[in-house]
């Protein structure tokens, strides 16, 4: 069992997509725009905000406002939590490893919002607040392996004894940055993405939750 294990949000222990799609699209009307197809939109998250509206404007083919980022912050503020919710299993999975290790959350989602989400579906209580860090702190986005090694060091935990679960090539990329362990979760929405023709022998995937128990 890995001493410490480092947590993806959206796509890993949270369904977040149709909130995110409803925002987006939200602001792509608002702009003139028509809306996008709710996994289309899920294949956009990923490395922030900022970069989701980007991509969003791009594939409506309008411009971008000056504003588009705070309008959109604004936006999916009021809808955080109207749809999504953990994964099944998730809040089970978090009970029994929190006895066994220390438990961590590194998001590209600014942090208000992922402490937010995080009270609102029960899930505060299994990282402690050190320990959750978003995507406009003190350290670089995910793949920058920054913010994972900071939180290795900070649990006192090499990162040979570190496991960081998520859903996505940027997840993965961060691990392998880091020289940490990469488990990848097959139910996300950015799964599609992950090159699994690159992944190597140490690298783990799972496709439920509660398969974290057996890592």
């Amino acid at each position: 069992m890995f001493q410490l294990i480092v947590f993806d949000l959206d796509g890993t222990l949270i369904d977040s997509r149709r909130d995110l799609a409803n925002a987006t699209n939200a602001l792509l009307v608002e702009c003139g725009g028509a809306p996008l197809g709710e996994e289309r939109i899920a294949g956009m998250v990923g490395d922030g905000a900022a970069t989701l509206v980007a991509r969003a404007f791009t594939a409506a083919d309008i411009d971008r406002p000056p504003d588009a980022l705070d309008r959109f912050l604004r936006i999916y503020g009021e809808h955080l939590l109207d749809y999504t919710r953990p994964y099944p299993g998730i809040p089970e999975a978090l009970d029994l490893l929190r006895s066994r290790s220390q438990l961590a959350v590194l998001t590209n989602k600014p942090l208000a919002s992922t402490r937010r989400i995080l009270d609102g579906l029960s899930l505060a209580s299994y990282f402690p607040p050190h320990a959750v860090l978003g995507g406009d702190g003190p350290f670089p986005r995910k793949p920058d392996p920054a913010a994972l090694c900071h939180l290795a060091a900070q649990a006192h935990v090499p990162l040979c004894d570190t496991l960081l679960v998520g859903d996505s090539a940027i997840d993965w990329r961060t691990a392998r940055a880091a020289g940490a362990t990469a488990c990848l979760v097959r139910y996300g929405f950015g799964f599609d993405g992950v090159p699994l023709d690159q992944l190597g022998m140490e690298d783990r995937v799972i496709s439920v939750p509660g398969e974290l128990l057996s890592l």
